[in-house]
């Protein structure tokens, strides 16, 4: 999702090696993304290398809404270099918290499932690179904190090889009235 910068299926997200997002069925509090991501939400973030060295950090402005099952996520990214880009996710809610997603430089489908407090997000994301486009995987992880802050880790890599993480805190504008 933002920086939330994610092939149509998910061979790495239901691997053996990660743990899986039922692991987290009891945590609280329970996300709901369609409650979460409604309205204007706030995300800073870093990208770091294989190495663990910062190499971008940004910002993210989101404007988020939804409508039944089907949400938009309008993500602006300023980035420490100046740059800016713009992500618009269509997102679909399915069955048993599952979630699918497309956005333009999304390749395929997104796929994730949310279970107690957190989401996994897998997706295939085709990144410029030195003039190049370069189709990155991402296993991404959201964990709602409390009802205005959520953490976000997401692993990039192509091939199987890691390439480096996205760490984001995102923050509603308001909050939330989550059951206890």
């Amino acid at each position: 999702m933002a920086a939330l910068p994610l092939a149509a299926s998910l061979p790495f997200v239901g691997g053996c090696a990660s743990p899986q997002v039922q692991l987290y069925a009891q945590e609280k509090p329970a996300l709901d993304l369609r409650t979460y991501f409604n309205g204007k939400v706030d995300a800073w973030g870093v990208f770091t290398d294989r190495s663990g060295q910062v190499v971008k950090r940004f910002t993210v402005e989101m404007d988020c809404s939804w409508q039944g099952d089907e949400g938009v996520l309008d993500e602006a990214f300023v980035y420490s270099d100046g740059t800016r880009q713009r992500r618009i996710w269509k997102l679909r809610a399915g069955p048993n918290g599952s979630y699918t997603g497309t956005a333009e430089d999304v390749v395929g489908q997104a796929r994730g499932q949310v279970s107690g407090n957190a989401f996994r997000w897998g997706y295939t994301l085709a990144l410029p690179v030195d003039g190049r486009i370069w189709e990155v995987d991402f296993d991404d992880w959201m964990y709602l904190m409390d009802d205005r802050v959520m953490l976000n880790k997401a692993t990039m890599s192509k091939w199987g090889i890691r390439l480096g993480e996205v760490t984001l805190s995102f923050t509603r504008r308001s909050p939330l009235v989550l059951p206890k």
